[in-house]
C-alpha cells in the first residue's frame, strides 16, 4: 500500500508541475507582448515615410509629424540626423522653439530648409540632391517627461544609366576578338544587357560599382571575323529599372580582309575583227581597294587596248591579244592578282550573211509546206472525183461486142457493150444498130473475172440482152427511144442520145427492159432522159451504171 500511494503521489506531483509550469509560460508570454505594444505606441508618436526614392539634382521632401494622444508630453527641440552607413550619424538640421533653425553638416547647409516653422511638423526639404545622399533620416524628438521620440526615412537614390554602344573594327583572322562592346555607366541600380543578332559568336560581362554606389556594367561581345561578317548587324538591349523601357542599339560589324579579285567579260568568243571586247576586274575589298592595274604576261599592252580603272577593253581584236591579261587590286592590308587568257579566233560571218542563209532556210521550209499542201489539195480533189464518178487514170472503160476488162473501180467494174444485128452495124445505122449499152459487174473472183451483178431498177434481165430493145413486146413509141433513126446524122443521134464528138464512139443507153405498164412507161422515159451524166473525156455514161 505504501508504495502504491507513493507511486501515485509522485504522478500527481508531476503533473501539478507541468500545469505550473504551462501558466508561468502564458503569463511571461503576455507580459512580453504587452511590453512591446506600449513600444509601438511610443514609436507611433513620430509619423515619418519607411522609404523615398529620388535621383541625382532632383530635391525630396522628407515628412515627419509627432502625434500626441493625450497632450501630456512636452516637446523640447527636433533634429534631423543623417546615417549613410550603419555606425556614421551626422545631424544635418535642428529646430528650437526658442532658438531657432540650426544646419550643423556643412554639406547639407545650403541644400536643407524646414518647411514648417514648428515642433509638431518638422518637415524638411533637401534639393539638388547627389548619389551620395542617399542612406537613413531620422526624426528624433527631445520630450518630457518620456524622453526621446524618433521615426526614420530610408532614401533610395536612384541613376539611369548613360547607355552606349559602338562597334570594334577587326581584321580577319582565326582567333576570337572582341567586334563590339556595350555599356551602361553609373546607373543605380544596377543594369542589365543582352545581344540579339545570327551573327555567332558570345558575349562577356562585367560590372563595376562607383563610390556613390552608381553600378557600372559593361559587355563584350566576341567571334572570329570573316569577310562574310563585315557589314552584318549586331543589337544591345539594356534594361534597368529607372527606364520606362529596354533601350536599343543596332550595331554593324566592321571586319577588314585584303581583296579577292575576279575577272569576267571573257565570253570565248573574241575573232578578228571583233570590236569592242571587254574585260571587268572586279574585288571585293574592306577597306575598299585603293588601286587597280592591269598588265600582260607577253609584255606591255597591245597598242588596241585601252584601259579605264578595272575596265579593259579591246577596241579592235587582232592577234596582239592573244595572250594573258593580269589584274592586280591592292588596299592597305595588302595586294591580290586574277588572270584570264585570251584566244583569238577566226573571224566569223557577219550577221547579215547568217541573215541571208536564215531567210533561205526558212524560204525553203515555206516552199517545201506549200508543196505539200498543194499535192495534199490535189489528191482531196481526185478522190472526191472518184466518189462522184469521175474515173481515174488508172480507169479505162471497154468496148465491143465481148468486152474487156478495163481495170477495177473501187471493188465494181462497169463495162460498155456495142449492140448490132444480124446485118451488122455502121456508121449511118444500116441494119439493127441499136447502139451500145451500158452495164456492170461488181468483184472479182480467185480468177480475176468480174462477176456480174445488175443494177437494182431492172425487174427482169433477159438471156440475151443484145436482142432486148427488138422484142416485139415493146411498143413502137419504146422502141424510137432507143433505136437509131438512118435519116439522122451523127450529131442529132449525139444531141438524142448524148453521144461522143470528136471522133469518139456514139453510145446508145441501153437497159433490159421487160413488158411494162403504161406507168411504168412513162416513169422510165423521165428516168432515161435524166440518168446520163457527162464525163470529163467527152463520153456520157449512165449514173446508174456508175453509183451502185
Amino acid at each position: 500500500m505504501a508504495r502504491d500511494y507513493t507511486a501515485r503521489w509522485s504522478v500527481g506531483a508531476t503533473r501539478r508541475g507541468a500545469e505550473l509550469l504551462s501558466v508561468s509560460a502564458t503569463l511571461l508570454l503576455l507580459f512580453f507582448l504587452l511590453l512591446l505594444a506600449d513600444q509601438g505606441a511610443v514609436a507611433q508618436k513620430v509619423r515619418v515615410e519607411e522609404e523615398l526614392e529620388a535621383y541625382p539634382t532632383e530635391s525630396v521632401d522628407l515628412r515627419c509629424q509627432f502625434i500626441d494622444g493625450g497632450g501630456k508630453t512636452k516637446l523640447t527641440q527636433v533634429s534631423w540626423i543623417w546615417e549613410p552607413i550603419d555606425g556614421q550619424r551626422d545631424n544635418i538640421a535642428v529646430y528650437h522653439p526658442m532658438y531657432g533653425q540650426s544646419f550643423p553638416n556643412p554639406e547639407f547647409k545650403d541644400r536643407v530648409v524646414f518647411l514648417h516653422n514648428s515642433l509638431e511638423n518638422p518637415s524638411i526639404r533637401i534639393s539638388d540632391l547627389k548619389m551620395a545622399d542617399a542612406g537613413r533620416y531620422t526624426c528624433e524628438y527631445a520630450t518630457y517627461p518620456t524622453g526621446n521620440e524618433q521615426g526614420t526615412t530610408t532614401l533610395i537614390m536612384l541613376a539611369k544609366p548613360k547607355n552606349a554602344a559602338r562597334v570594334v573594327t577587326v581584321q580577319t583572322g582565326s582567333k576570337a576578338v572582341v567586334v563590339a562592346r556595350c555599356e551602361a555607366v553609373e546607373g543605380k541600380p544596377a543594369a542589365s544587357i543582352r545581344w540579339l543578332g545570327s551573327v555567332g559568336g558570345n558575349h562577356s560581362t562585367s560590372s563595376t560599382s562607383g563610390p556613390d554606389g552608381t553600378v557600372t556594367v559593361r559587355s563584350e561581345y566576341r567571334l572570329v571575323p570573316t569577310p562574310a561578317d563585315n557589314g552584318r548587324e549586331l543589337t544591345c538591349l539594356v534594361d534597368q529599372r529607372t527606364q520606362d523601357q529596354t533601350w536599343v542599339y543596332p550595331i554593324k560589324l566592321s571586319v577588314e580582309y585584303p581583296p579577292s579579285v575576279s575577272i569576267e567579260g571573257y565570253d570565248h568568243n573574241w575573232y578578228m575583227g571583233r570590236s569592242d571586247a571587254t574585260l571587268m576586274c572586279l574585288a571585293n575589298a574592306n577597306p575598299a581597294p585603293t588601286t587597280v592595274t592591269w598588265t600582260s604576261v607577253s609584255g606591255p599592252l597591245p597598242d588596241s587596248v585601252v584601259v579605264d580603272g578595272n575596265k579593259l577593253t579591246v577596241r579592235k581584236v587582232d592577234d596582239a591579244v592573244n595572250t594573258t591579261f593580269v589584274c592586280e587590286v591592292k588596299n592597305k592590308l595588302g595586294s591580290t592578282k586574277n588572270q584570264i587568257t585570251t584566244i583569238v579566233i577566226e573571224s566569223l560571218e557577219d550577221q547579215s550573211s547568217a541573215g541571208v542563209v536564215a531567210g533561205a532556210v526558212i524560204g525553203s521550209l515555206l516552199a517545201l509546206l506549200l508543196v505539200i499542201a498543194l499535192v495534199a489539195v490535189l489528191l482531196t480533189r481526185s478522190r472526191r472525183q472518184q466518189r462522184r464518178g469521175y474515173p481515174s487514170s488508172g480507169d479505162s472503160i471497154a468496148t465491143g461486142s465481148g468486152g474487156s476488162n478495163g481495170g477495177d473501180y473501187g471493188n465494181k467494174a462497169r463495162l460498155l457493150f456495142s449492140q448490132s444485128g444480124s446485118g451488122g452495124s455502121n456508121k449511118n445505122g444500116t441494119g439493127n444498130n441499136n447502139g451500145p449499152m451500158y452495164t456492170y459487174r461488181e468483184g472479182c473472183d480467185a480468177t480475176g473475172t468480174l462477176t456480174e451483178n445488175h443494177h437494182h431498177l431492172h425487174h427482169h434481165v433477159p438471156p440475151n440482152p443484145t436482142n432486148i430493145l427488138l422484142t416485139n413486146e415493146m411498143e413502137e413509141a419504146e422502141r424510137r427511144k432507143f433505136a437509131l433513126d438512118d435519116s439522122m446524122d451523127e450529131e442529132e443521134q449525139f444531141d438524142r442520145f448524148g453521144g461522143m464528138r470528136g471522133g469518139g464512139t456514139s453510145m446508145q443507153p441501153a437497159y433490159p427492159i421487160a413488158h411494162r405498164g403504161r406507168n411504168e412507161e412513162e416513169e422510165l422515159d423521165v428516168y432515161l432522159d435524166d440518168d446520163m451524166e457527162s464525163q470529163r473525156d467527152g463520153s456520157v455514161i449512165s449514173r446508174t451504171a456508175i453509183y451502185v
